[in-house]
């Protein structure tokens, strides 16, 4: 079975390589940003939590966890080697750590937005599903509807924003504080950058993807005040071809560290062609740009998936919007790449960890938009109103480079 699953998941990487279309044009050359603003102090650290597990049953959910049947809805496959195969190992890891069986878990592949969720969720409904999980931002509107429609299935829809003003209580999101994941990325390529410029893949202009790469710059200005960055969008979270076209753009225009939200590692391998370094995303990329990558910010998705299964099952409420963090392991970082960083780049991200871990945001004041307006007093801090990313401003020393 798993020799099968290994040769699906070849032949669908070679499927999607084949299908990416370049052919674009390259980011025309950025305008001069104005000076970054310093990071606020932060705060001394406090000790770490993890999330909180269930005691004993507040009622009798009808689980059982040799019973439950689990539905997983995926965007793409795991030969992303990206964010699928992350959510999907760390599925795996669950199943292990909590005794799944097989015959309970069942993965739906390349469930796009539109008909195939709604069709994927009827096949979940017929199957028998207790707990329908959507991988992609894509998934919410489907099922919220579904969730109205079906109160005794639980719904966990990973980075959507839908849960809370839902008010349905089978309907969950989750995510991860990526931002301050990418924020001590962010640190290894400030003091990586020869010419003081670094650059980020961005797979959209979103919410989402803002707050990452924000945290990313932040991360670098707070060890090289000189340090400026560009963006170049795909339009796509996994389109190989426009990675490479645009990772190669960025670093034509000066950026010798090159930062990513895109699924693939096609980022960090261009990276390494053009004889820059990278930061990746999702999966540990070292593997596939050993010359290039410095480190990699990535979920363990298998956190959340424990706690919600084993809250679910025990009975206990299960939070309508969950954020995973530093401190629950749900964001982390690989192992460094000891022949690329620079010396002292280790104490550097461990020293701002524990600040981050003790309470410190890095969005913290004074923070200012890229005309000059001030986003974030001195002090002042931004928090999430709930799971899904919201910060959505381009700030100074952040320059987005079109076509």
């Amino acid at each position: 079975m798993k020799r099968k699953l290994i040769l699906l998941m070849a032949v669908m990487m070679i499927i999607a390589l084949l299908a990416a279309c370049a052919g674009q044009t390259a980011p025309a050359a950025p305008t001069e940003p104005a000076a970054p603003a310093e990071p606020a102090t932060p705060a001394e650290p406090a000790a770490p939590t993890e999330p909180t597990e269930p005691t004993a049953p507040a009622a009798d959910s009808g689980l059982t966890m040799d019973s439950v049947r689990i539905w997983y809805m995926h965007g793409g496959d795991p030969s992303d080697q990206g964010f699928v195969f992350r959510q999907y190992t760390g599925f795996e890891n669950t199943m292990a750590e909590l005794g799944l069986s097989d015959n309970q878990v069942m993965h739906a592949f390349h469930i796009r937005p539109g008909d195939d969720v709604d069709t994927s969720i009827l096949e979940a409904v017929e199957w028998g599903a207790d707990i329908i999980i959507g991988g992609t931002i894509g998934h919410g509107p489907h099922m919220l509807e579904a969730a109205e429609a079906h109160p005794d299935v639980v719904f966990l829809h990973a980075t959507g924003n839908l849960a809370l003003p839902s008010g349905l209580p089978n309907f969950h999101n989750f995510f991860g504080d990526m931002a301050s994941a990418r924020y001590l990325s962010g640190i290894a390529a400030g003091l990586k950058t020869e010419t003081n410029v670094i650059g980020f893949v961005a797979a959209f202009l979103n919410s989402e993807v803002i707050t990452g790469f924000t945290g990313f710059y932040l991360g670098a200005l707070s060890v090289n005040p000189d340090v400026t960055m560009l963006v170049g969008e795909i339009g796509s979270f996994n389109d190989p071809a426009r990675e490479e076209q645009i990772a190669t753009a960025l670093a034509d225009l000066g950026a010798d560290v090159i930062g990513q939200h895109a699924n693939s590692p096609t980022v960090q391998i261009a990276a390494e062609a053009a004889g820059v370094w990278g930061i990746g995303y999702n999966n540990d990329m070292i593997p596939f740009a050993p010359n290039a990558t410095l480190v990699s910010p990535m979920f363990d998705w298998g956190v959340y998936f424990t706690h919600a299964i084993r809250t679910l099952v025990a009975g206990q409420p299960l939070e309508i919007d969950f954020l995973g963090t530093l401190n629950d392991g749900m964001v982390t970082l690989s192992e460094f790449n000891e022949t690329l960083i620079v010396p002292g780049t280790v104490e550097a991200i461990e020293e701002a960890r524990q600040r981050i871990m003790g309470g410190w945001s890095v969005f913290t004041g004074p923070i200012y938009a890229e005309d000059g307006t001030q986003i974030l007093a001195e002090g002042e801090v931004f928090i999430e109103p709930q799971a899904a990313p919201s910060w959505n401003h381009i700030i100074q020393g952040i320059t987005v480079v079109g076509d």
